[in-house]
């Protein structure tokens, strides 16, 4: 068993610095709280109705975002601790142990949704390190195609599977048919941005 899977989330939440996302989260949940003690006793049911406020629809988001935060500071810190590693590094080559015969920069970039400068550094770095290699396109020399090595599918296939013990521990808070349930709702709010119903 290796150091990363004996360590549980909750140690993983303290970064270097002295991070810890319990406290944040603690003090995330007070204010939330607070903050919508102060909208509710600021705003009335009537006056939000006639300014087409969806009350409902900004704690949902509020609290999405919060937790989404503190699941990706949570998560980087293991990372970091564990394997001096960081969230666009292991998606990076997460993109790549999906992909066998490597794939463009240009497609790396945009299933990583960074920059393509970013995408350069970190392609740059994992290369010196001798996770990745890159090498011309065959059907195209301008195109640059980035692959993993072995050496870096062994590196990230460890990494992904202290990662899902994390993922794991994290939502161990909701039961199974919570889990599926809100899995099942977060699809239905997906697939507006793929319809009409959303204004660009």
């Amino acid at each position: 068993m290796t150091t990363a899977q004996r360590t549980p989330p909750q140690a993983a939440a303290k970064d270097d610095n002295g991070y810890d996302a319990e406290h944040d989260a603690e003090h995330d949940a007070e204010h939330d709280a607070e903050h919508d003690a102060e909208h509710d006793a600021g705003h009335d049911a009537g006056h939000d109705a006639g300014h087409g406020t969806d009350r409902d629809g900004l704690r949902l988001w509020l609290r999405m975002f919060t937790c989404t935060t503190h699941i990706e500071r949570t998560i980087g810190s293991a990372l970091k601790r564990e394997f001096g590693s960081s969230l666009p590094r292991f998606d990076l080559l997460a993109q790549l142990d999906r992909a066998p015969d490597g794939l463009r920069m240009g497609a790396l970039s945009e299933r990583i949704l960074t920059t393509g400068g970013n995408v350069t550094w970190l392609v740059g770095a994992l290369e010196a390190e001798g996770y990745v290699a890159r090498r011309v396109a065959r059907e195209d020399r301008r195109a640059t195609v980035v692959r993993l090595t072995a050496a870096g599918r062994r590196h990230f296939t460890t990494m992904a599977s202290a990662h899902a013990q994390w993922i794991s521990a994290i939502f161990s808070a909701l039961t199974p048919v919570e889990r599926r349930r809100m899995h099942t709702r977060l699809g239905r709010l997906k697939e507006q941005f793929h319809s009409s119903r959303i204004s660009e």
